[in-house]
């Protein structure tokens, strides 16, 4: 089996994280393999956010935690140390499919480097408050951009599940 099929096969969400930052390099081939997903067109829509400032990353987790309905201390990144925004432009007719294909790329390449990871709803309404936009202002980030995602980064600090039995339906042939 190709080391490609072994990562898609193998790659599972990480809910607990160990504080170290991952290094320089892998972040960046991360980063470099979510800008080669395929986009409608051709047109990349998507943009990255990477958060590696703590201060940044603690505002943002507490943001997403308000839109859950938790309180304070709430962490809803499991201690991830480190993210990746994934924005894209809403006056393309695909960029919630462009933007979820830089999300799949992201967490594959992540994968591959050794590097664990779990994509964080409510990047939507994070950046569709006065917050997120401001946030976004202060960046120079301007155009008509909705949150996809968000990719918490980090190495496990617990062992990851393996993987659920495939459903019996999950395919259906036409031959």
């Amino acid at each position: 089996m190709s080391e490609t099929l072994k990562v898609l096969e193998t790659r599972r969400s990480c809910r607990a994280y160990k504080p170290q930052l991952i290094e320089e390099e892998k972040l960046q081939a991360i980063i470099k393999a979510g800008t080669y997903a395929a986009t409608g067109m051709g047109r990349q829509s998507p943009i990255i956010i990477a958060v590696t400032n703590k201060e940044m990353r603690d505002k943002l987790s507490a943001m997403n935690a308000k839109i859950m309905g938790q309180g304070d201390g709430f962490d809803p990144f499991y201690g991830a140390p480190e993210l990746l925004i994934v924005l894209a432009n809403k006056d393309m007719p695909t960029y919630i499919y462009d933007g979820s294909l830089v999300m799949g790329n992201l967490m594959n390449a992540a994968a591959d480097l050794g590097v664990d990871s779990c994509w964080i709803h409510r990047a939507k309404e994070e950046f569709e408050s006065e917050e997120g936009k401001e946030i976004l202002r202060s960046l120079g980030i301007e155009g008509n951009y909705e949150g996809i995602g968000h990719l918490v980064l980090g190495y496990s600090a617990a062992s990851l599940k393996d993987a659920a039995p495939r459903k019996e339906d999950y395919v259906y042939y036409v031959r």
